[in-house]
């Protein structure tokens, strides 16, 4: 089992940066990658960026070249910097942990970019 909670989520002004946590605990030796997804009001839940345990990253078009993923060393802290946020970035980002055979998600939290 993995649990996971997401943080630093709020309330930004359009052009403004904010950096979101995922904090990781239970069997995180497990996990094999991390992501971020989000999902906005009506619309589905979709891929924002992943970080593989070696390091490697991947992002959606959408947020390619404003957003970063990193993860600590002990692997149980995974950040989510957003620069130069958009009115359409405006979501609930969820945090996401895989490991081989399932996955486990966090609670979410809300960001607002206010144009």
């Amino acid at each position: 089992q993995v649990q996971l909670v997401e943080s630093g989520g709020g309330f930004v002004q359009a052009g403004e940066s904010l950096t979101l946590s995922c904090a990781a605990s239970g069997k995180i030796s497990s996990i094999d990658t991390m992501a971020w997804y989000r999902q906005a009001p009506g619309q589905q839940r979709k891929f924002v960026g992943i970080i593989s345990s070696a390091g490697i990253t991947n992002y959606a078009d959408s947020v390619k070249g404003r957003f970063t993923i990193s993860a600590n060393d002990a692997k149980n802290m995974m950040y989510l910097q957003m620069n130069k946020l958009k009115p359409e970035d405006t979501a609930v980002y969820y945090c996401k942990a895989n490991v081989v055979i399932s996955s486990y998600w966090g609670q979410g939290t809300q960001v607002t970019v206010s144009s």
